[in-house]
């Protein structure tokens, strides 16, 4: 299944692209899971999740915890925790 990822803030600055499409590997089906795959694809992504319980994450524009599945979404944002305001 492909689904579109989508980076904001830090994590963006350090994969060093705003969004990409990617095919989930099977066994892949939580946000959690998502973070570990994609901390394995290179320097750049290791350094965007090496804290990955810090990543907030949103499947289809709604908050999603890292244990919940990813279904059929569309696309997955990730993205550091929110501050001031």
């Amino acid at each position: 299944m492909s689904v579109k990822l989508v980076y904001f803030a830090w994590v963006r600055e350090r994969i060093g692209k705003g969004s990409e499409e990617i095919d989930l590997p099977e066994g892949v089906t939580t946000v959690g899971e998502l973070i570990a795959h994609l901390s394995t694809l290179g320097e750049e992504y290791e350094a965007a999740f090496a804290v990955p319980q810090v990543i907030r994450a949103a499947i289809d524009e709604e908050h999603a915890d890292h244990d919940e599945a990813i279904g059929a979404a569309r696309e997955i944002a990730l993205f550091p925790p929110m501050t001031g305001g």
